[in-house]
């Protein structure tokens, strides 16, 4: 099974990151998963940002928690990558996933939950990936361990992942005690013997953020499950040669 080539916030190389621009130029492009944060508004609606706050990618400031989903809908998410993309909304969770349902595409949803633990926040996004009946191609994915075992409480259809970017001692087997089904790492920590302990497991390994051909090369010869990437069109044909050479 090849490793599947999942666009990290869309294909945030060409267009604003989590923006529908975004997802469509990674959906046109052949990219076979999209990933994006999630976060909750003053009024409890799940959007899609993945700063706490809105200075970078949006034409305010402040904390994204303290405006409702009306304020952030009157916002420009797009004119800081460019020109092209003045006037381009912040994006609810729901108006993703109406444009994933029919779609053949795997799906992973970053909780940003690490830095602001959101009271609810796995149980509206869970409730919603229901609704749209999205359970069996969809992966919860979290820095923050609590919320890895609050997911695990109350959804055995959808993947869970614990995300990591530290050097720890056990990491697979910490994850699984969590309740995860997978783990997210670094780049910097993929190893062989990382790739062993997680098919021992039976746990998927997803790595981010991958942009060089050489460290596309390095997982796909690993057989990751999954490359988080910022060009999802140019990974797409790096995994292609690569299969052409080994034929």
């Amino acid at each position: 099974m090849s490793t599947t080539i999942i666009a990290h916030r869309g294909a945030s190389r060409s267009a604003p990151e989590n923006t529908m621009s975004a997802f469509e130029h990674a959906y046109q492009s052949g990219a076979e998963g999209i990933e994006t944060d999630v976060q909750l508004t003053k009024d409890n609606v799940p959007v899609l940002m993945h700063d706490e706050r809105l200075n970078r990618t949006t034409n305010s400031s402040g904390y994204l928690k303290d405006y409702t989903f009306s304020q952030l809908q009157q916002l420009d998410a797009g004119s800081w990558f460019s020109r092209k993309y003045s006037g381009e909304k912040i994006l609810s969770l729901d108006e993703l996933l109406q444009w994933a349902h029919n779609k053949s595409l795997y799906l992973n949803i970053e909780l940003k939950n690490n830095k602001i633990d959101y009271k609810n926040l796995e149980n509206i996004v869970v409730d919603m990936i229901s609704q749209f009946r999205l359970q069996n191609c969809t992966t919860i994915s979290t820095f923050n361990p609590k919320s890895v075992e609050r997911l695990s409480a109350i959804t055995k259809q959808t993947g869970i992942a614990l995300l990591t970017s530290k050097r720890r001692r056990n990491p697979v087997e910490n994850a699984k005690q969590l309740g995860a089904s997978a783990v997210h790492i670094k780049y910097r920590l993929l190893s062989k013997r990382l790739i062993q302990q997680c098919k021992r497991e039976n746990m998927r390994v997803r790595v981010y953020t991958v942009n060089r051909p050489s460290r596309m090369k390095r997982c796909f010869f690993y057989r990751c499950d999954g490359i988080f990437t910022d060009i999802p069109d140019q990974a797409l044909d790096y995994r292609q040669q690569l299969y052409k050479q080994t034929m």
